[in-house]
């Protein structure tokens, strides 16, 4: 299970996610801090860090052969822990309507983060042994939505949308950058696209809250808007104005405390721009993007080494992590409805902080087999 390369992890990305990490860790406690007037956020969170930090650093010795090995069986499990959030309390739990946690004794895990990453493994091992298939204009994207709809209906009964969102489009991207047909990968994602509408208008038409939240927000203007659906943007947006260039200085905002919903998960980054301004603003776009085009780049050096699952694994993670920062600056910035996306690296929650940094150590790792001598590289996939 675990093999050395001899090499240690890329200096210059290291250094850029524990900067990025620390960022993140001061500003989630100044955010639950004020809201919530406690330190006991800032405790957890600082548990659930260096949790990820070590099993991150245990990533880094461990082949990306192993996970292509047990890439299946990781799968079914994490198939298995999306079920057992329907499972009555104290199992499962449900908060704010949603079912999507299962409750240990000192936290709430959320499989649904776990399927991101599990979601990638599997489907670069999948994109391998159905290579053939995959280049075929139909046969490898059938089969790539039926690997989808089994963990996808699953959230979807979690009403997690979100998540159900960011899983599938990294894996239909996945399929394209293996060669997939860019027709047919248009023709049904515009089909999916199609449905979710159509779902969404239905729940509507039932009572639910999705369809409304949508037509409202971009309904009138935004300033114009009374509607309760909107207010979390508003105040979003009220913040970042007030911090201006530089911020009000950390600490000192007032929007965490009761006006903005969710400040140190969700709407981080308004809290960012309210306290730090507009530059502490770009340094966490700029930190992250340098971060990602290194991923890209190390996964890119793995394809041309003929590594194809390193390569993939390390294409879907970088994919997924950007797709997820891009949503959640844009709903923070107003130009979408807000939904439960945290800011890789930056916000509050223990399942998403020890999944990404879990998904840091293999990035790094697939990094630290691509430099390994010739004699060793051999081995790697």
């Amino acid at each position: 299970m675990f093999e050395k390369t001899g090499l240690l992890p890329d200096k210059n990305l290291t250094i850029a996610i524990l900067i990025l990490l620390t960022f993140g860790w001061i500003m989630s406690f100044s955010a639950s801090l004020g809201h919530f007037n406690s330190y006991g956020y800032f405790a957890r969170q600082s548990i659930f860090i260096a949790l990820g930090l070590m099993l991150a650093y245990t990533c880094l010795k461990i082949p990306l052969y192993f996970y292509q090995q047990h890439a299946r069986k990781f799968f079914i499990f994490t198939l298995i822990c999306l079920t057992l959030v329907f499972l009555p309390e104290p199992i499962g739990r449900t908060v704010n309507g949603s079912t999507r946690w299962i409750n240990f004794v000192f936290f709430k895990f959320q499989p649904s983060e776990m399927m991101k990453i599990a979601m990638i493994l599997y489907m670069a091992d999948f994109l391998i042994r159905h290579e053939k298939d995959v280049k075929k204009p139909w046969m490898g994207l059938v089969k790539t939505l039926i690997i989808i709809s089994s963990a996808g209906v699953l959230l979807l009964m979690e009403t997690d949308l979100g998540a159900t969102a960011i899983i599938s489009l990294t894996a239909l991207i996945m399929l394209f950058a293996a060669g997939a047909y860019l027709k047919q990968l248009s023709i049904v994602g515009t089909g999916l696209f199609s449905l979710a509408g159509i779902g969404l208008y239905i729940d509507g038409l039932n009572g639910g809250v999705r369809w409304a939240r949508l037509t409202e927000f971009w309904q009138i203007d935004l300033w114009l808007n009374d509607s309760e659906k909107v207010y979390q943007t508003k105040q979003a947006l009220i913040g970042i104005a007030r911090g201006d260039w530089t911020g009000v200085g950390l600490g000192n905002g007032i929007q965490k405390y009761t006006k903005l919903p969710e400040p140190h998960t969700d709407m981080i980054f308004s809290i960012i721009g309210e306290e730090i301004g507009i530059i502490g603003m770009l340094f966490v776009i700029f930190s992250f993007g340098y971060i990602m085009l290194k991923g890209f780049k190390i996964a890119k050096d793995a394809l041309k080494q003929k590594r194809k699952y390193s390569s993939y694994v390390g294409f879907g993670i970088c994919t997924w992590l950007s797709l997820q920062f891009s949503v959640n600056i844009a709903m923070n910035l107003g130009l979408i409805p807000p939904k439960g996306f945290p800011l890789p690296l930056i916000s509050y929650g223990g399942s998403s902080m020890i999944f990404v940094l879990i998904a840091c150590g293999i990035l790094l790792r697939i990094d630290m087999e691509s430099r390994c001598e010739y004699s060793k590289q051999k081995d790697y996939v």
